[in-house]
């Protein structure tokens, strides 16, 4: 069946399934690559090195920040031109954003060497972390122009209708990066390094993967040497849609440092291992959620531009009832089981298993609302508003949580540090709330209600 037929034609409830679910199984993969990193450091290396990828996070999120901006951003556009029938358009911004993809990380690159130490000071390391710190996020930065191309142009292989092969793309580099984190750290002894070269090794070989998928005759959409030129219209339009889901992994960046450095002066190194297994715990709750927007957006995306706005609404509320529930189930298994899935990321440290265990339970208080906030703001991204996504995207780790951050802790100490983000979580969700009442209103008086499936 076309693609396009599909998109504008086939139940919602169907298109969600079949596009989500390879999206999510995509995500909790790629949650794996930081996951699978800290346990296994955790356990080869040492509670210290946790604390050394715990600095090299924010650093991190900004490659993942660049990807996010060109790849969600070029997404966006790719399905309202597929809705329009526009494939020579579409086309054209692929090549464009692939320019994006390679130019954007190596600026960061050349900024990064060159304050290297001065940077995960800033980020958080002490001297004890710092030598770990470094081994681990010079080679991750070296590889980081692959992290950008495989994970943004594996959104373009979903806007043009293959969830599935953007799932195997995932997929592939988390195992990869899993097999040699075991190789590396266990059988070669390389320690933290090793840790980092099985991340940029299974990033490298998701790149050709990508790649291979364009220049091989297995996409719709193809990548052609004369798209790659630069059309600035075409970077401004790809920018300024990615720019919510940029922010916000920018603000995630931030909001990671400010975190990390408020964890070191109220708690110590012990207490900054915590948060490290804490943040990636959280990276594998959120991802499922993340897979379902992923999904979501390129059908919400090609019926706005068909102008089938009750297509659009019924895409969204189904979107936010699967996304709930995943958060409510994600919040039940935390409760229920902690210390176990602490335990998984240290060799029998009792006094890391004990705190972790305390601030896991604190942070994820307001879980259960987080996917209405997720869902309603990349609504805005794959219809093309930025201006409300990226209200949306910060409101929760800037606008709030930041101004939080830094006031809490003077009230509570280190636990209000742990407080601070799930009071940001409710107000974000009342913010949430108000903006999407209001675009739902607007598009009701659009268009007539239609079945939709």
């Amino acid at each position: 069946m076309d693609k396009s037929f599909e998109f504008g034609n086939k139940s919602i409830g169907k298109l969600l399934w079949q596009f989500s679910w390879p999206a999510i199984v995509g995500m909790l993969v790629n949650a794996l690559y930081n996951i699978v990193d800290r346990i296994f450091v955790g356990r080869g290396v040492g509670t210290l090195a946790i604390a050394a990828t715990t600095v090299a996070f924010p650093i991190m999120l900004l490659f993942m920040a660049l990807a996010m901006l060109v790849g969600i951003g070029a997404t966006a556009l790719i399905s309202i031109r597929l809705g329009e029938q526009k494939k020579e358009e579409a086309e054209k911004i692929v090549g464009n954003a692939l320019t994006l993809l390679i130019m954007l990380p190596l600026l960061f690159m050349a900024f990064y060497f060159s304050f290297a130490e001065q940077l995960l000071v800033f980020f958080g390391a002490n001297q004890e972390v710092l030598p770990n710190a470094l081994d681990f996020t010079n080679i991750i930065v070296a590889g980081s122009v692959f992290s950008t191309i495989g994970f943004g142009m594996n959104n373009f292989i979903r806007a043009e209708g293959n969830p599935r092969i953007a799932m195997l793309t995932q997929i592939l580099g988390a195992v990869i990066n899993g097999v040699l984190n075991y190789i590396f750290i266990f059988h070669l002894g390389l320690g933290i390094a090793g840790s980092a070269l099985a991340t940029v090794s299974g990033q490298f070989i998701t790149t050709l993967w990508v790649l291979g998928y364009f220049l091989l005759g297995h996409s719709t959409l193809k990548l052609r040497l004369k798209n790659l030129k630069p059309d600035f219209p075409i970077y401004l339009a790809i920018l300024s849609i990615g720019f919510a889901p940029f922010a916000m992994q920018l603000a995630n960046s931030l909001q990671n440092m400010l975190l990390n450095k408020s964890v070191m002066l109220y708690g110590g190194d012990l207490a900054l291992s915590a948060i490290g297994v804490i943040m990636s715990i959280s990276t594998l709750f959120f991802m499922p959620i993340i897979g379902v927007s992923q999904g979501a957006q390129p059908i919400i995306g090609f019926n706005y531009g068909a102008g089938q706005f009750e297509r659009v609404k019924a895409a969204l509320k189904k979107a936010i009832i699967a996304s709930t529930c995943i958060a409510v189930a994600g919040y039940l298994v935390i409760h229920f089981w902690p210390e176990q899935i602490i335990g998984l990321f240290s060799d029998n440290d009792k006094a890391l298993t004990e705190l972790a265990t305390h601030v896991i339970l604190v942070f994820f208080t307001m879980f259960p609302l987080i996917g209405f906030q997720i869902i309603c703001s990349s609504y805005f991204q794959a219809v093309g508003k930025p201006l409300q996504s990226s209200v949306l995207s910060l409101s929760r780790q800037v606008l709030l949580y930041i101004p939080l951050l830094l006031v809490l802790p003077h009230f509570w100490g280190i636990e209000g540090v742990w407080r601070a983000t799930p009071i940001a979580d409710i107000l974000s969700v009342l913010i949430t709330a108000t903006l999407i009442t209001l675009e739902m209103k607007r598009l009701s008086k659009n268009q007539p209600a239609v079945s939709v499936g």
